[in-house]
This record gives C-alpha cells, sequence and structure tokens, in this order.
C-alpha cells in the first residue's frame, strides 16, 4: 500500500478485534492496539482471546528486525515508543509467554 511516496506493508494481527491490522513502513511499525510497550492491548471485546492477540504477535511481530520501532496507538508504558528487541526483554506478555515456551 502506497501513501504519498512511503510503502506500507499491512499485516493483519487480530486478537484485539478480529480485523486488527499493524502497519510497517520502512523500520517502523504502527501497532495500533496490538501491541503497546510493555503490554499489549484488550481482548475483552468482540469475541477475541489474549491467546489470539499472542499468536498475532509471535507470527507477524517478533519476526522482525530487532531495531524496527514500533509506534503504539496508546502510550500507556514508559515510553512512547520502543523496539521489537526492548519488547523482547522486557514485555512480560512476550516474555512471559511466547518466549518460555
Amino acid at each position: 500500500m502506497k501513501s504519498g511516496g512511503l510503502q506500507f506493508k499491512v499485516l493483519h494481527t487480530p486478537g484485539h478485534s478480529p480485523g486488527s491490522c499493524c502497519f510497517l513502513c520502512g523500520d517502523y511499525l504502527f501497532t495500533g492496539d496490538t501491541l503497546f510497550v510493555e503490554g499489549v492491548g484488550r481482548t475483552d471485546m468482540g469475541g477475541m482471546t489474549l491467546q489470539d492477540l499472542l499468536n498475532s504477535v509471535e507470527s507477524k511481530i517478533l519476526p522482525l528486525p530487532g531495531e524496527t520501532i514500533i509506534l503504539p496507538g496508546h502510550d500507556y508504558g514508559p515510553a512512547p515508543t520502543s523496539t521489537i528487541a526492548r519488547e523482547k526483554a522486557n514485555n512480560p506478555y512476550i516474555r512471559d509467554f511466547l518466549l518460555d515456551k
């Protein structure tokens, strides 16, 4: 998908909602309500589960390069942005549910 001179890749990441998507533009990932800094989005609206959301994070977000900058939909964490590498090290949902399998 193109907007102006920017190229975006759409990543379907159901979990927060069935149609949730993240948008990758170069080294930046707009994660919306899928992934926050040291957290993840709610899963209690619309039939989604935490496992659905974690499956999306594991299959679509974690494979991206560690230096990819995440830009969440809300500033709920200790900083407004992060990276994939920092989230692998500090996000309890990733550490406890995905990396410790």
